[in-house]
């Protein structure tokens, strides 16, 4: 099943996406005599992962503007040098354990929105890395490696950025050189796990101005999605809507007039212009 959040007629809501268009949660709700929440954390929530869209009234694509799946996602880990090709590209100390670090939500952007680059005295050179990312379904903690799978509710692409010279400075500094305005977002689609048989198989894609920066599969990840999950459960409780970005084999350095891409074949594609200047 893919889930997405959609603004139409001014108002969000959350649906369920199929070949003819999309499935209004308030359309199926009505349909079929459901109490499904209108909104796609409450969805995560829920634990269901099989709603019925057959002779529910579809929206067309060209008639909804896709949004963030939901804007404030409990957590926000990413995790950084996590392809093999990527840490020996740049000749990076590959870390033993996965180098994981949050994300505030207010960093984040609309899908298809624009990202906007901090003034030149803050810093000229920023990144953006495609990644998929992994949603959490179950509150948890401490699991073991065969109950990874379980608490998985889905997955999704992600868009994230960094400002590499304030990174180049310190590398104390990575929280602040990952969290200025719009440097992160996710979506628009998420898809359950049960969708995706195959984590490993899925390949990761850049484009940066509609060529291919940098592609990998998820096999090559140095800490792969289920052991990323297991390894933070053990140092923290994880909640239905925390998000894992699990790494990019390589970023694309950014400026304003570019667009970039995230694009997982199976999950979804996620796109963003750049601008220079302040958020409206």
């Amino acid at each position: 099943m893919k889930l997405i959040t959609f603004s139409y007629s001014g108002q969000h809501h959350a649906g369920v996406v199929t070949r003819e268009g999309i499935a209004p949660i308030l359309e199926i709700n009505a349909l079929y005599h459901l109490h499904l929440p209108n909104d796609m954390l409450g969805i995560i929530r829920t634990g269901i992962v099989d709603i019925p869209t057959h002779n529910v009234a579809c929206l067309r694509f060209d008639q909804v503007t896709p949004r963030l799946p939901y804007a404030v996602p409990p957590k926000i880990w990413c995790i950084g040098l996590n392809y093999k090709s990527h840490a020996e590209d740049i000749n990076a100390v590959q870390p033993e354990e996965p180098g994981s670090f949050m994300k505030p939500a207010s960093c984040m952007f609309q899908p298809g929105g624009d990202i906007y680059l901090p003034p030149p005295d803050i810093t000229d050179d920023v990144d953006a890395e495609g990644e998929l990312g992994v949603i959490i379904g179950k509150t948890c903690r401490y699991l073991e490696s065969n109950e990874v799978r379980d608490v998985i509710f889905g997955y999704t692409t992600t868009l994230d950025l960094t400002a590499l010279d304030v990174l180049r400075k310190n590398p104390r500094y990575l929280t602040r050189a990952k969290s200025c305005d719009t440097f992160f977002s996710f979506g628009p689609v998420v898809v359950t796990a049960e969708e995706v048989p195959d984590v490993d198989a899925l390949e990761v894609i850049t484009e940066h101005n509609g060529a291919v920066c940098s592609r990998d599969f998820v096999r090559n990840m140095r800490t792969r999605p289920f052991d990323l999950v297991r390894f933070h459960s053990n140092y923290m409780t994880l909640h239905p809507g925390d998000l894992i970005s699990t790494g990019c084999p390589k970023g694309a350095r950014i400026k304003a007039g570019d667009r970039v891409r995230a694009l997982i074949e199976g999950v979804g594609s996620l796109e963003a212009g750049v601008l220079q200047g302040k958020r409206p």
